[in-house]
């Protein structure tokens, strides 16, 4: 008798390992691909919502200058003595004192872009805050040359040094001031 309870269960056993081997069954491969291809999308997106959060804050802090948190892939609007320019910075790359982005600067008015100069400071943010770590920040100045045609928009490389990618955690553009127009002397009249 006990051996008729074994038999249907040894047979059970053995169809039911047949099932967990799926190892070789290409939709179950598959499956788990695109489950992983979810996960890391969905941890792409965290990333990128937890940047924006603290974007957000960090711009709604301070009424000078304008905070671009790299990993936020999302433009600022930033109100100057010039008008409301919009900033984006490019995805970041690494290079060798540090990393490189493009800042594009576009006027949000009407009115065609001026020549301007603009301080420009980057950093890591501080992980258990998302505050920026000032003691280690650096700055550069950049400028916007006058152009002989309008434009609307530029673009401008950004050497950000002594932090990599992964360490950048925040591009700060403030004291933005427009150039004066430089004075034309008058034509004098010519003396015959």
């Amino acid at each position: 008798m006990s051996r008729m309870v074994w038999i249907p269960v040894a047979l059970s056993l053995v169809t039911l390992s047949g099932c967990s081997t799926t190892a070789g069954n290409p939709q179950v491969r598959e499956l788990h691909q695109e489950v992983s291809q979810l996960n890391q999308q969905m941890q792409h997106l965290t990333t990128q919502a937890s940047a924006l959060e603290i974007q957000g804050q960090l711009n709604s802090q301070l009424q000078q200058g304008a905070w671009l948190v790299p990993q936020a892939k999302t433009p600022v609007a930033l109100q100057t003595q010039l008008g409301t320019l919009r900033l984006t910075l490019s995805p970041v790359t690494a290079e060798a004192s540090g990393s490189r982005a493009t800042l594009t600067v576009r006027s949000m008015d009407d009115r065609p872009l001026p020549a301007l100069h603009a301080t420009v400071i980057w950093g890591e943010l501080d992980p258990a805050t998302g505050k920026p770590l000032n003691s280690d920040s650096l700055s550069q100045t950049v400028t916007v040359p006058a152009s002989l045609l309008p434009q609307h928009s530029t673009s401008i490389p950004l050497r950000l040094s002594g932090l990599t990618p992964e360490q950048l955690g925040y591009v700060r553009v403030h004291n933005v001031t427009g150039d004066a127009p430089t004075k034309t002397s008058t034509a004098a009249p010519a003396n015959p």
